[in-house]
């Protein structure tokens, strides 16, 4: 590794620091009330690739620099495969594959996504921690966060949004109960290019 990732990997994490110390970040159960799924997931519309614009930093995702996506398919058993995928901070590919599989039959918008060998998530059914909170009329965009909050991503159908749609979103986020500045920029080829808590672009 480089002087010069080094640095961008020095930036993430105080950023990721800073929103810690400014005492933004979030808490298991700090509402008594789940984020509430859209009232109905057209599930054949949601498949495809999305790109990952900007998510709350997690373990998983500290190796990827940039141009973080999901593939998103139906699988044999009627279940939607998981591709999820990255340029890590050497310019290597970085990848996992798991499941998801809806757990609400109401909305179809909260699902169980597993992944095998990776500890506390390795079962392909059980309770929801993927739930679609708010979705652009044209699925053109996705927020996704999980029970207690602890986890977000916002998600593109292309690289680039405009200002209207990302006003859209930083609502989408306060209406969920979550705060813009718990969310991290995701470097994308082709859209925004910082890292930076998403409160502050």
């Amino acid at each position: 590794m480089n002087r010069n990732h080094l640095r961008v990997l020095a930036t993430t994490f105080a950023a990721a620091a800073a929103v810690s110390v400014a005492g933004i970040m979030p808490v298991a159960n700090a509402q008594s009330d789940q984020p509430q799924p859209i009232a109905s997931l057209d599930l054949s519309r949601y498949l495809g690739t999305w790109y990952q614009l900007a998510a709350m930093p997690q373990y998983f995702n500290l190796v990827c620099a940039r141009d973080t996506r999901a593939e998103y398919a139906l699988d044999a058993q009627g279940d939607v495969s998981v591709h999820n995928s990255c340029t890590t901070w050497t310019g290597g590919p970085n990848e996992i594959r798991g499941t998801a599989t809806v757990s609400d039959p109401v909305t179809n918008a909260q699902l169980h996504v597993s992944f095998p060998g990776v500890p506390t998530q390795e079962s392909r059914y059980g309770s929801p921690n993927y739930i679609v909170t708010a979705l652009g009329q044209d699925y053109s965009w996705a927020l996704v966060t999980d029970p207690n909050r602890l986890s977000g991503f916002v998600l593109s159908r292309t690289p680039a949004l405009d200002p209207a749609q990302w006003s859209d979103i930083r609502a989408a986020i306060t209406s969920a109960g979550e705060n813009t500045c718990w969310y991290l920029t995701s470097p994308t080829a082709g859209g925004l290019e910082t890292l930076a808590p998403l409160c502050t672009v």
